[in-house]
């Protein structure tokens, strides 16, 4: 029996556990990743600008920082494995059942799933799956691998656009292909796409991909016109699909014990992160209340307040707040360890 269980192990999740953490209280942190940082990994050399106090800095060098905090107080933390099912038995007193069938104990539960559990559309060409250990990808997660490449990406969304701007002058060339004549992201990307003389095929779609010799690798790939049915074919060194995601939010739709929803994807929070249902809180994406903005920052705020909650809710005589952190004496070898870095 844990005294909190976080469900996420993304930015709202990881600082919750961290905030929980500093309260006193024993945590867990599940989340049906492989690895801590949530959807954040789908863009780690995407540079973040919207938290507040923290110079511009790539994705990847922010989850590192927010692991090593949300992880800082030692949280038990299942990996691998999806929530499936939450029952309050009792008061201080949740079971939260998984699909590999452990079933985990709580006394209260904070939701910090975002959006739910995202995972991009693949390509639907026949045999596409082979190459993805290879060079067909659905995330860019280190720009070094397309240096002096020739770069095909499929899509015209906002991920899309990025990639091939950041790519621009860095990979060999960039290609740019969409199923329809104009592109659907952001407006002001197109004309700075002409200016980086990223090359824009419209109407076009992979119809086919052929592997090298060994089957191993995207050597050729075969472009459909969607409008004529013309055939081309060119080589790409690398191949990025960028389709849109799929998002699967069924746990609170499924769950035994049911939470007030604003709509199909947020839960409603009666004026900040609690929920209808007590002891159970909410933080990030997945909540919206009266004061929410929806940045990475808020969601930092969102987990603060819900940890402060759920301490009171399992200790009701509980102050309000923790003790400011860098004063807390849980810090005091900590920070002299900090200093003696800016000495």
């Amino acid at each position: 029996m844990k005294d909190v269980t976080i469900i996420g192990g993304g930015p709202a999740g990881l600082f919750a556990s961290f905030y929980s953490g500093l309260r006193g209280m024993d945590v867990r942190i599940i989340d049906v990743q492989e690895k801590l940082g949530g959807k954040m990994h789908i863009y780690p050399e995407k540079i973040i600008w919207d938290i507040g106090g923290l110079a511009p800095k790539p994705c990847y060098e922010i989850i590192k920082d927010m692991v090593s905090q949300g992880t800082h107080f030692n949280p038990e933390v299942a990996l691998g494995e999806k929530v499936i099912d939450i029952r309050k038995l009792n008061e201080r007193h949740f079971e939260l059942e998984t699909n590999l069938g452990n079933v985990y104990e709580s006394k209260s539960v904070i939701i910090a799933i975002g959006g739910g559990i995202i995972n991009p559309k693949e390509l639907n060409v026949q045999g596409a799956e082979r190459y993805k250990l290879t060079n067909l990808h659905y995330v860019v997660q280190s720009l070094k691998q397309f240096k002096n490449k020739d770069v095909l990406i499929s899509g015209s969304g906002n991920s899309a656009l990025d990639w091939a701007r950041d790519l621009s002058g860095y990979a060999k060339s960039v290609t740019l292909i969409y199923r329809k004549a104009d592109i659907s992201g952001y407006e002001a990307m197109n004309q700075l796409l002409e200016e980086l003389q990223v090359r824009k095929l419209p109407n076009t779609q992979i119809k086919q991909l052929i592997g090298d010799p060994a089957g191993d690798c995207i050597e050729q790939v075969i472009l459909e016109n969607t409008d004529t049915g013309e055939i081309d074919t060119a080589n790409y060194d690398e191949v990025i699909v960028s389709h849109g995601f799929d998002r699967e939010s069924t746990l609170l739709a499924q769950a035994t014990t049911r939470v007030e929803m604003l709509n199909e994807y947020q839960i409603k929070g009666l004026g900040n992160t609690t929920t209808s249902v007590p002891g159970l809180f909410a933080c990030g994406d997945i909540v919206h209340h009266e004061a929410k903005v929806h940045l990475i920052a808020s969601a930092f705020s969102d987990a603060g307040n819900a940890a402060n909650l759920a301490k009171q809710y399992v200790e009701p005589s509980a102050k309000p707040e923790g003790y400011v952190s860098s004063h807390n004496a849980v810090f005091k070898a900590d920070n002299e360890k900090v200093i003696q870095q800016y000495l």
